[in-house]
């Protein structure tokens, strides 16, 4: 640990038992310099006091997870866990197979359904409607939804990629009810599993060894389980023996818990997926689970030869305890080079247009992070044209800026931030875009002001040192890297199976759980990168390399489909612009425009938009197809143009550059700046496209290529220089508190 960091931390821990020593004046709480509400503001809406969870289950409520309609409301909305959705009713727990035939069409992409009664409901004999259901419990992908009724209850477990649902009933039997009589094609009453075709979907149905059925004339079937309390079902890749046979080998047992592990190991994130495996009859230690392609495209684990359908893809499945995955890292930079400044004068006219600006009044959590996204981009434009009087001016609009919403006071209504206690929730006013109410896009908004507070930090390390607290809390709730937080939960909005975060809080559609803007969730993880590498703090550093990487190779699967093997070939646009839990859609919540729909998932353009270029002709193919579709062609002064000519240099720079040239004050996207937009189309002219082959064993790298000439820069923000290793063998000694460029 350099010396600086050393004393930052010495600080930092100062600061924390100070904050731990004062209470509360009024509602207003402490946290370093800084301060925050435990009241709401009027701003904001109140959150319900009732979360639909059972009485043991303690701590901070997770939400924006796949399954979170579970908590916010009596029942759920479907869960689409991948293979199997779930939806809870008053009689149980109905179950489908959206991925049996995906379609599409100009709109979307879309899963097979099979209406409100799904394949089948699995309920309790002794209960015709349960009151409600509640969240029994959930890990790191699976969820248990628990259905009482006085002694009786049900207590489904569920999870993705899990073809099987694991259920506990007491008071009663199993029952699975069908809207029409299933096909039995293995079994009979007096065999305790039965293989079923409904709605062409094949299912294994197993009761307790001895077990027998009643009902099977019929639409619902008993499970005469002879005092025995488990039970569950699988959903099958086909309707051969051997095939169930091998899923009753594994279906007594029952996942009881699953965990992810990660560590960044030189240029390579390595993440473990395991399971804790229960047997309730037997012995067998293992469990067959389904990979999603950004899984099984980065994972040597054994596969079969058996797959499920779904609108991410295909699914492989596997075998065994858990897999696990190495996925290469993509470097990041707080500024690009000032080789990217191809006129310098130019630039100090853009920087200085800026920096005259009237600073606008303060807005909402989100239009004010996009301002202070803007300013933490420019800081870095004017750190490369070595004009630390603007970038000062920049600076210090930062910290005027966080420091008034790191304020409380009793009643202060904005800007200011207040925390949750039922939630586990820290909420900014004003609130935007449901940020209040349900929780929505924390992620987004509070990625701003993260990343914000990171370029000040590696500048100002006091400044960091007094404010760093209320920045932790922004980080802790979006993505707290501790599992036993007692105010926020573990990595709040982040799926670790489906490897990409949720946008919405409570889940409460049809089509499960969304997020548009994976490049804003992009934002919040680079930001994470940066503060952790800035202030010394490892873990939140590392947690930031952990989400940036993952998430990045889910945008390549599923928001671009770059290597053109997930979008069905009916589909005819080359990127979706919301992914749904139980579709894709060509869309936004706030415009049909091409240029939205694509470029919602490109802002904010930062040093870190490099990972967009990892597939230049990719890049081509998405560019050459809204050029096709708008109606001004390649004409960038209109719309979100200038997003369109920015992504379009991460494959043709020279095309953008003249373009640029000649339309010097173009049109902007409300979060992009003419400076920003020269250094960036300028840099992937003169140094070259992003190198995707080459790695690094240090986060805050960039490796560029020009027809074959490379060009490796990092930054450093220690007092101290050191050697910067590349994974083709070159080192960079990178100097201390700067950009090195070799």
């Amino acid at each position: 640990m350099t010396t600086h960091k050393a004393v930052f931390h010495a600080l930092m821990m100062t600061v924390s038992v100070i904050t731990l020593k004062q209470t509360a004046c009024g509602d207003v709480v402490k946290a370093g310099y800084g301060s925050y509400l435990t009241t709401p503001p009027k701003p904001c809406k109140p959150l319900p006091e009732t979360i639909y969870k059972t009485a043991d289950l303690k701590g901070p409520m997770i939400t924006g997870q796949w399954w979170s309609s579970l908590v916010w409301q009596p029942y759920s909305q479907p869960m689409f866990a991948h293979p199997l959705s779930m939806r809870c009713a008053e009689d149980g727990l109905v179950v489908s197979y959206p991925g049996a035939k995906i379609t599409a069409n100009q709109s979307g992409i879309f899963g097979s359904t099979t209406g409100k009664d799904g394949d089948f409901t699995i309920g309790n004999s002794a209960v015709s409607a349960f009151p409600q259901a509640d969240c029994g419990g959930f890990s790191d992908w699976f969820v248990t939804a628990s259905f009482t009724s006085g002694a009786t209850c049900l207590r489904a477990s569920y999870g993705h990629g899990c073809p099987y649902v694991y259920c506990q009933i007491t008071g009663g039997q199993p029952t699975v009810t069908f809207a029409k009589p299933p096909q039995i094609w293995s079994g009979s009453s007096k065999d305790a599993v039965l293989g079923i075709t409904v709605n062409g979907h094949f299912y294994g149905l197993f009761g307790a060894s001895e077990s027998t059925w009643s009902g099977l004339d019929g639409t619902k079937f008993v499970n005469q389980a002879k005092g025995k309390e488990y039970f569950s079902v699988a959903l099958l890749p086909d309707n051969k023996q051997e095939t169930l046979t091998l899923f009753r080998k594994h279906a007594y047992s029952h996942v009881t818990d699953s965990r992810v592990d990660r560590g960044v190991d030189g240029g390579s994130v390595k993440t473990s997926y395991r399971f804790t495996i229960t047997p309730r009859e037997g012995s067998e230690k293992e469990t067959i689970f389904a990979l999603y392609p950004h899984q099984w495209k980065y994972s040597s684990t054994h596969l079969t030869d058996m797959t499920y359908g779904s609108v991410r893809g295909t699914m492989k499945i596997g075998i065994g305890t858990g897999f696990s995955t190495a996925v290469p890292v993509q470097g990041v930079l707080p500024m690009l080079p000032p080789q990217g400044i191809a006129n310098r004068e130019r630039m100090l006219g853009y920087l200085k247009s800026e920096a005259d600006q009237k600073a606008p009044s303060f807005g909402d959590t989100y239009w004010e992070g996009k301002h202070l996204g803007k300013l933490a981009t420019l800081s870095g434009v004017a750190e490369a044209a070595n004009t630390p009087e603007l970038q000062n001016i920049f600076l210090s609009q930062i910290k005027q800026r966080l420091e008034a919403w790191f304020t409380a006071s009793p009643d202060k209504q904005q800007p200011v931030f207040y925390y949750n206690q039922t939630w586990g929730t820290l909420i900014g006013s004003r609130p935007a875009y449901g940020s209040d109410k349900p929780l929505n896009d924390h992620h987004f908004h509070y990625g701003y002001f993260i990343r914000a507070a990171a370029e000040v930090a590696r500048l100002d390390p006091v400044w960091a040192q007094k404010w760093g607290p209320m920045v932790n809390m922004l980080i802790r709730d979006i993505a707290s890297t501790d599992r036993n937080d007692s105010m926020f939960p573990y990595l709040r909005c982040f799926d670790s199976y489906a490897g990409h975060s949720w946008a919405s809080g409570d889940a409460q559609f049809a089509d499960g759980n969304n997020q548009e803007s994976s490049s804003e969730s992009m934002n919040a993880w680079y930001a994470m990168i940066l503060w952790g590498q800035a202030t010394g703090d490892t873990v939140v550093r590392d947690t930031g390399i952990f989400l940036f990487n993952t998430e990045r190779t889910a945008v390549e699967e599923y928001w671009f489909d770059v290597s053109g093997k997930n979008f069905p070939q009916e589909f005819p646009n080359v990127a979706l612009g919301m992914v749904w839990g139980g579709k894709g859609a060509f869309g936004t919540w706030f415009s049909g425009d091409i240029d939205c729909i694509h470029g919602i998932n490109w802002l904010p353009f930062t040093p870190a938009s490099l990972y967009m270029g990892r597939h230049p002709e990719y890049v081509m193919k998405n560019h050459d197809r809204i050029v096709s579709v708008r109606k001004t062609g390649n004409d960038y002064n209109t719309g979100w143009g200038d997003l369109v000519c920015m992504f379009h240099a991460l494959q043709d720079p020279t095309s953008a550059a003249a373009y640029m040239d000649a339309s010097p004050n173009c049109k902007l996207e409300g979060g992009n700046t003419h400076a920003f937009m020269y250094h960036w189309i300028n840099t992937l002219k003169n140094l070259g496209l992003n190198d995707s082959g080459v790695t690094a064993d240090y986060p805050l790298t960039g490796v560029f290529n020009k027809s074959g000439k490379k060009t490796y820069v990092a930054y450093n923000c220690d007092a101290k220089a050191f050697t910067v290793t590349f994974s083709d063998g070159v080192k960079l000694i990178a100097k201390p508190k700067t950009l090195t460029v070799r």
